[in-house]
């Protein structure tokens, strides 16, 4: 039986609407219909199943143990204690009794069932947030940088991703009817959406606000991307854009591959909503939308050219970009412990593996934090690199935080055990992402256990190697940007990247191909002896290897460009 295109899905769908209302009331399975399970990503929740026990229930003639995760929007990525608390109990109530920190800034609730997904969207309305656009092929989560040492600047950059965020929703009212039971006016499913049309976007469209000189958001890795631009006064003179960054690659497929934005050009304040409105009707109207694989923006960009693509942004917007500014980028982490911003006011970022809040035994974490939103007055902050910020914290609320945090095992002084703990990253993979080849999430403990011996050997135990581990190549995890990554490909099997920059300015390159364990170790261990003899101050293990010409550069551009004519070194 063959099903309809995801384009035709959206075409016919009637905004967004298609039978979910009749698919949620169904009570014989625990599933929704091909096209509604499509349709439904638009909501922000995505239809999966249990792949840890799919076989065992094939073989007792059951359907899969269907599920969905749910996805919030919230652009920043910042979170009052109260609802903090909702989502606390939305996670108990409803989920698997854990909270997890995506790479895009937000919550995940994994393990809900369709009888119960009504019920959790309303209580997360209840919680005043939604889950809108938190997936689909429209923009996504609006990525705003962490830094909590620029406070006034942040809390600007705060703002305009809600701005974008906002006017980049669609603007159909399927969400409000479908899901919180309000009345359908005459015209609904007919409204019309200026920007999004009736097809929406070939793929799903990514925004990223970066505030040097720190990249955590790795803004390059965005179909856009916002460099903010100081005055000199701690104020924001305007923004640096970028555009066609993407992760999204398909193993043994040429046409598909990473890729860094490229920065082109300068705005103002003012003009920052008609040139990020001008690349995603752009992406509308130029992206591929017969093979899905190939629909990203960054290819869109390829195939028609940088040029091409900034001169019909141009047109639309009705103005001429300025030349970009010098920008700086140290480094695309997160700086953990007690940070006091520019109004006085602490922040204290922890480390949360793999973005994964829960009970376990000696580290309860769940309840931990929940102790801390009870008496918390400022807020919540997560970060793209899956940590946490308790934000604006007054001097005198210091100690009893403190406390909390060191009673339920949040942290070790405020980090992870090791260097490589504090910087890695790894996607949810199995057991429930359908796309999953190979473990990540659950891997990547057990991974860095096996790897701190070698690192501790060659005195490297502190040294802050970017590790990132993805189950797939589609690139969740931001792999590309490792300098040690992981790519599943196989059970137990991964593809060896190597070679990424600290600064989110250069991918990573094929080093080894469908590996086990074992071999990944030995292959690194020379390498990272030679680094620890032969490194330079200061160093980096990507900017060694490159140096030293153990890597070789990939037959795509590595490296962040600037201008849409030859490219040049981003400013030092």
């Amino acid at each position: 039986m063959s099903h309809p295109s995801v384009e035709d899905i959206k075409i016919n769908s009637r905004g967004l609407r298609g039978t979910l209302l009749e698919g949620l009331a169904d009570p014989v399975t625990g599933s929704l219909s091909f096209e509604d399970q499509r349709l439904v990503k638009f909501h922000g929740t995505y239809q999966q199943d249990d792949r840890d026990i799919r076989d065992e229930r094939r073989r007792q003639k059951l359907e899969p143990a269907h599920q969905f995760m749910i996805r919030i929007r919230a652009p920043g990525g910042v979170f009052t204690p109260e609802q903090w608390l909702r989502m606390d109990a939305i996670a108990t109530r409803f989920a698997n009794h854990s909270l997890r920190i995506t790479t895009r800034q937000t919550f995940q609730f994994h393990g809900v069932v369709k009888r119960e997904l009504k019920a959790t969207m309303q209580a997360i309305n209840a919680a005043a947030m939604d889950t809108i656009s938190a997936c689909g092929d429209v923009n996504r989560n609006v990525l705003g940088c962490s830094n909590p040492l620029l406070s006034g600047l942040h809390a600007q950059v705060h703002e305009w991703a809600q701005k974008l965020s906002l006017e980049f929703l669609p603007k159909t009212r399927a969400y409000y009817e479908i899901w919180l039971d309000q009345e359908k006016l005459a015209d609904s499913g007919q409204e019309e959406d200026p920007v999004y049309g009736t097809t929406y976007l070939p793929r799903k469209f990514k925004m990223a606000i970066a505030v040097p000189p720190v990249n955590d958001v790795d803004v390059f890795a965005n179909d856009f991307g916002l460099i903010a631009i100081d005055d000199g006064a701690g104020g924001l003179a305007g923004f640096n854009v970028a555009i066609g960054g993407g992760m999204g690659a398909s193993h043994g497929d040429p046409k598909t591959y990473p890729r860094l934005g490229n920065v082109i050009g300068f705005v103002a304040p003012e003009q920052v909503i008609d040139i990020a409105r001008a690349a995603v009707v752009v992406q509308r109207d130029l992206g591929d939308r017969v093979e899905r694989k190939h629909a990203r923006f960054k290819y869109t960009i390829d195939d028609n050219g940088l040029e091409a693509i900034v001169a019909r942004m141009e047109a639309l917007a009705g103005f001429r970009l300025q030349p970009a500014r010098p920008f700086h980028f140290e480094h695309n982490g997160d700086r953990f412990g007690w940070i006091e911003g520019e109004d006085g006011r602490w922040h204290l970022t922890l480390s949360i593996p793999s973005g994964r809040i829960a009970d376990r035994p000696g580290a309860p974490h769940l309840t931990g934090l929940r102790e801390i939103a009870n008496v918390h007055r400022g807020e919540f902050r997560l970060t793209s690199n899956q940590n946490l910020v308790i934000a604006n914290v007054p001097a005198g609320e210091r100690k009893r935080i403190d406390t909390l945090v060191r009673d339920h095992g949040l942290d070790l002084e405020n980090r992870a055990p090791t260097a490589l703990q504090r910087t890695a990253m790894a996607c949810v993979a199995l057991p429930t992402c359908a796309l999953a080849m190979a473990e990540a999430e659950r891997y990547l403990p057990g991974f860095a256990g096996k790897l701190q011996p070698i690192l501790e050997k060659h005195g490297l135990a502190e040294a802050p190697i970017l590790l990132r581990i993805s189950g797939c190549p589609n690139g969740c995890s931001r792999p590309y940007l490792g300098e040690i990554a992981l790519v599943g490909k196989a059970p137990g099997r991964y593809n060896l990247m190597l070679g990424a920059d600290h600064r989110g300015q250069r991918l990573n390159t094929l080093y080894r191909e469908n590996i086990t364990e074992a071999q990944i170790l030995e292959e690194l261990e020379p390498l990272l002896a030679r680094y620890a003899a032969e490194r330079q101050p200061e160093e980096r293990f990507g900017d060694f290897l490159h140096r030293a010409g153990l890597v070789a550069l990939p037959p795509y551009p590595t490296h962040v460009q600037v201008g849409p004519a030859e490219a040049e070194a981003v400013p030092a």
